[in-house]
């Protein structure tokens, strides 16, 4: 027997792997409330959960659940109350003092599609949320509903980057589109990507936004397509006309409440949604949490981070807040993966690897570091792994 005989995919996706027929093969199907008994609903395909579900769910079970359905069922869950309301208020606050800002500096900021004015976007939103309320920022991200998703799908050391977006009314849809990795490398060079990595790039990275404001549908909640990550020549195919078009009659909109959030597999056909309301100003905090062995789409400082962050965290320990709360602010902060480094100075001694920045903090926090000793820790650190 050769290997040929035992291969099931194709090496490279060609012409033939791009017909709208067997498109609409893999996406016109129904999700099925069985498939996924820890949902508490399915609404227009999309899987529901309760932020409930993840306090009472078996952790396990509730994450292969999570991941059956991001991989090959409709590609997109939502979970119901994912993130408490006073927490999302603050941040909000604390992002709109942050667009305020840019705008008086001249550095209004559009989207992938969106000119300036039309839209408001924070670009490195968690960095920058970060560094002007670290407080905010360990509640935001002690979350557990977006650990259990992130962690499922990524692992436990994911790294999250985030944008806000503000649609404003009158705000126009986006064209429909994948994202990040191959979502976007140019058309020209996508079929000179192996198909194995048309199959890989959506398992380095995780789609979520955070709603932070009542969305209803007349405000342009994320138009989906669900089961439509399953089609692996999507990349190639999804900005063709025909494609655009099948978009546009298939997708869907779920509305969501003020601290609800939406995950998605990346492959998902999806865009942000108009906003025709006359007075409701849509803003989401958008996640790409990525992988640790692939590459973010954002440069951040983790070590800044840390810095502000720290005092936080440890104002959160002596608050007895649960270790798992206090281990996701960590992983949302600080870097998880300890390559690349400079192997000549930050040699990996008994170990497979050097210690991550995650794990020098909450070594830091095991043994009540101060944040100048954390510094000095630090930079210790990053000296060992500059060139």
């Amino acid at each position: 027997m050769t290997a040929a005989v035992h291969a099931t995919h194709k090496a490279w996706i060609d012409e033939a792997d791009l017909r709208l027929d067997d498109f609409r093969a893999q996406v016109l199907r129904t999700t099925d409330p069985a498939d996924y008994p820890l949902a508490s609903d399915v609404r227009s395909n999309v899987l529901v959960y309760s932020a409930a579900s993840v306090a009472t769910a078996d952790r396990r079970a509730l994450q292969s659940e999570l991941i059956g359905a991001l991989a090959d069922g409709p590609g997109v869950v939502a979970f119901e109350g994912a993130f408490d309301a006073g927490v999302v208020d603050r941040a909000s606050e604390a992002f709109f003092t942050i667009i305020d800002a840019q705008r008086a500096a001249g550095n209004a900021a559009g989207d992938h599609f969106g000119k300036p004015g039309a839209n408001d976007r924070i670009w490195n939103a968690a960095q920058k949320l970060a560094l002007h309320d670290p407080q905010v920022f360990a509640d935001y991200y002690a979350n557990d509903a977006l650990a259990v998703v992130c962690q499922a799908w990524l692992g436990p050391r994911y790294q999250v980057t985030s944008q806000v977006n503000v649609v404003n009314p009158g705000g126009n849809q986006q064209v429909p589109h994948r994202d990040y990795h191959l979502g976007f490398v140019p058309d020209e060079h996508l079929v000179d990507y192996p198909a194995h990595l048309h199959r890989t790039s959506p398992a380095l990275t995780l789609q979520g936004a955070v709603a932070h404001c009542d969305m209803p549908v007349d405000s342009g909640p994320t138009m989906l397509l669900p089961f439509s990550q399953r089609f692996e020549g999507g990349y190639i195919a999804f900005n063709r006309p025909e494609f655009v078009d099948f978009f546009a009659e298939h997708h869907v909109q779920v509305p969501l409440a003020k601290g609800d959030a939406v995950f998605f597999n990346p492959a998902l056909y999806h865009a942000a949604g108009s906003n025709v309301s006359s007075d409701i100003r849509r803003i989401a905090n958008l996640l790409l949490v990525s992988s640790p062995f692939g590459r973010a789409m954002e440069a951040l400082d983790r070590t800044a981070m840390v810095r502000a962050v720290y005092p936080a965290l440890r104002a959160m320990k002596a608050a007895g807040r649960p270790q798992r709360e206090l281990l996701n602010a960590v992983v949302a902060t600080a870097e998880g993966y300890a390559f690349p480094t400079n192997l000549d100075n930050d040699q990996p001694i008994g170990s497979l690897a050097p210690p991550s920045q995650v794990d020098t903090v909450l070594a830091a926090l095991a043994e009540d570091l101060t944040a100048e000793q954390l510094d000095v820790a630090l930079r210790d650190q990053d000296d060992r792994r500059t060139p």
